[in-house]
């Protein structure tokens, strides 16, 4: 049966080299993968209306006849293809835009069944570029419920129904269909669930839609428990299989930093710090993940963290995604570290050869306690004498096989893994359930809330204005350029025009500085210490400041462009003001009329808790955007979706922690694992 899944989609018939190269644009190369090429969406046919019972503004499916067909130019040049189409109740129109073929697709005389949205206009009934599919004998449309799936103009939907149809009905005859059965009877019988060759039968061609949600159920239930007992697993197998460092209980120099910090921690971080104690006191590796809002002090507690691994006679490294945020943790670390003695460096790619020799052999002799850095910690010649405690900040921004070389440069180091982007409980457990994960709510005392206000770029000139008085009173400012797409060249180049722009207008006479990802590290370095200093009072700047920047005297962010950007993104840049003693503010300017938009950007002016913006965030924009599960080496959900099936999620991880700890069941749900996550399953749960 396996075997049947696997193979080629050539194997099925009417699938000749052509048809495989249109498929493959739909990531479907075998059986297995067209049958996991679950509907989108599904039509009710057996409540086919009439034309003239069709509901203005509403998606809805009718059957008529073609009456005629008509291509006209618009005055634009945009060539116009409309198609008659009646039933006995009256006529409708079907059009398209510069898609001329059509007209030769559909000739008069043709019944047709059509789905899409419907539009009154002056008694017309007009549907534009609907669903469209050809009434023949082995296909009559009416009674079903018709699957809808993701597909290209060159395979129609027709097409992948019949080879869906087809590799099911080669999936019943064979004698070995319970082979591919992927979870254990005794999951399937102690959870209600239909079989596989059921489920995936069902959720292709239901007979109802009690069927439909049983198989969408069972094929859920199925990715997330998988997924959860490799996780599991994962967890399990570090803390049985591996013996770590033992740190002792804190002593004189851990005794003294918490002496000397300039405030008292909040209950949050002192209750973190206990967890990570415990962790580094034990055995087993630490393996915990800290969340923190934007200002949560994340770093006072991996400093102690660090003092903790040094007095215990080991090394710390700490790596963070930009030369910016590792040169701010080295002071931050070096202000609070360094006068009891530990000595620490920081290693970025901006080190000449000499330097950076000479620092690679202290690191190897273990004369240097903590190393800061950036990826550039993880080549292959940077070797530690005794490493106990990794650190990484801003995890997201790093891949699993990143992560886990820096943890190779040791044995069985300590990890502690930093992340500023609250992370909803869904994706917590779904993405980071090999993981301990902290919290931290809490913000220090006497921080000012950041007042948050979203306005139209009729605007933009009295925002500005208030931005300079702002510059006058002493204060200095934030500009943020509007990421255009994920490529850091158009991005600097939008950065470069709105800094001339701003620069020769509304900033006019005041010292601006420009900062963006292709700029050299040391002209990004003499800009950031420009603006620390106050020599510069603006900073124009892209999506780099994002994360890192410290500068309490900066009291504006201007976020130009504000719609192009995720809640949890426009959170991170407003946090970069709101950190001294005065009152601070982030404008998001944008004309956007999308109500996504408006909804997205309202939330920002009434939400400062970042923990609250992200769950509004994944309900918002979903997971895939949340940040993007490639960088974890997890691959998108075929049918789950974390934020509807969060009951489902919940029952999978309760099952999946006890089919680890039962193992009966865990031979049949690694070879599983094996066949579901191919290529990625080493990547994912072999580290």
């Amino acid at each position: 049966m396996q075997k049947l899944l696997s193979a080629n989609i050539q194997f099925l018939k009417g699938v000749g080299p052509a048809n495989a190269t249109k498929l493959a644009k739909l990531g479907i190369f075998t059986v297995g993968q067209l049958l996991e090429h679950y509907p989108r969406r599904y039509e009710d046919r057996s409540k086919l209306k009439l034309i003239a019972e069709l509901t203005d503004g509403l998606h809805e499916a009718f059957r008529a006849i073609v009456i005629n067909t008509g291509e006209l130019k618009s005055h634009r040049g945009f060539k116009i293809i409309k198609i008659a189409v009646r039933d006995s109740s009256g006529v409708a129109q079907l059009t398209w835009f510069n898609q001329s073929y059509i007209k030769n697709k559909y000739q008069p005389g043709m019944e047709l069944i059509i789905f899409g949205k419907i539009q009154r206009r002056q008694g017309v009934i007009e549907i534009n570029k609907p669903d469209v599919e050809v009434v023949t004998e082995s296909n009559q449309g009416g009674g079903q419920i018709v699957p809808v799936y993701p597909a290209t103009e060159d395979i129609p939907q027709w097409q992948l129904r019949t080879l869906i149809q087809q590799a099911l009905h080669r999936f019943a005859d064979s004698a070995a269909t319970e082979q591919a059965e992927t979870l254990p009877d005794g999951i399937i019988a102690g959870h209600n669930l239909m079989n596989r060759r059921q489920a995936l039968s069902c959720i292709h061609f239901p007979s109802t839609m009690e069927d439909l949600a049983a198989a969408r159920r069972r094929l859920v239930f199925e990715e997330l428990y998988l997924l959860q007992c490799g996780l599991a697993y994962l967890k399990q197998k570090t803390k049985q299989n591996f013996t770590g460092v033992k740190h002792s209980p804190d002593g004189e120099l851990v005794a003294k930093i918490y002496k000397n910090l300039p405030f008292t921690l909040t209950g949050d971080q002192a209750q973190t710090l206990r967890e990570i104690k415990a962790d580094m006191e034990d055995t087993t590796p630490m393996q915990r993940m800290v969340q923190g809002d934007v200002g949560s002090g994340k770093t006072v507690i991996a400093a102690i963290a660090l003092a903790k691994t040094v007095e215990n006679g080991y090394q710390g490294a700490m790596m963070a995604p930009t030369e910016i945020l590792a040169e701010q943790h080295y002071h931050t670390l070096a202000k609070l570290l360094a006068p009891q003695g530990i000595r620490l460096a920081v290693l970025t790619g901006k080190l000449t050869r000499r330097v950076r020799d000479e620092l690679l052999q202290q690191i190897q002799e273990g004369i240097i306690d903590i190393v800061v850095g950036t990826h550039a910690l993880i080549q292959d010649d940077v070797e530690f004498k005794h490493l106990g405690l990794v650190v990484t900040d801003e995890q997201h921004r790093f891949g699993v096989r990143q992560r886990a070389r820096l943890e190779a440069k040791g044995k069985q180091p300590d990890v502690l893994i930093m992340t500023a982007t609250p992370i909803p409980r869904t994706m917590a457990l779904t993405v980071y359930g090999d993981l301990d994960v902290s919290v931290i709510r809490e913000l220090p005392p006497g921080r000012i809330p950041i007042a948050t206000f979203s306005r139209s770029n009729d605007r933009r000139n009295k925002i500005y204005a208030f931005a300079v008085d702002q510059i006058r009173a002493g204060r200095q400012i934030y500009v943020v350029c509007p990421l255009v797409e994920e490529s850091e060249k158009i991005e600097t180049q939008s950065a470069v025009k709105l800094y001339n722009e701003l620069s020769t207008t509304c900033l006019s006479n005041i010292p601006c500085g420009l900062l963006h990802g292709k700029m050299k590290s040391q002209e990004k370095d003499a800009v950031m210490e420009a603006f620390a200093k106050g020599e510069i009072k603006a900073l124009i700047a892209t999506t780099v400041i994002e994360v890192g920047v410290n500068v309490p005297n900066a009291t504006v962010m201007v976020i130009e462009g504000a719609e192009r950007f995720g809640l949890a993104q426009l959170h991170q840049l407003r946090g970069r003001v709101g950190r001294g003693r005065h009152k601070s503010y982030c404008i998001l300017l944008s004309d956007s009329t999308s109500e996504e938009t408006m909804e997205r950007l309202k939330i920002m002016t009434e939400v400062n808790d970042g923990f609250i913006l992200a769950e509004k965030d994944l309900l918002l924009r979903g997971p895939g955007q949340f940040f993007g599960t490639h960088q974890h080496g997890m691959p998108d959900f075929k049918i789950a979706d974390i934020v509807r099936d969060t009951d489902i999620l919940l029952e999978a991880r309760r099952a999946a922690q006890q089919t680890v700890c039962s193992p009966k069941y865990l031979d049949k749900v690694w070879q599983s694992l094996q066949n579901w996550y191919g290529e990625k399953f080493s990547m994912i749960f072999c580290r």
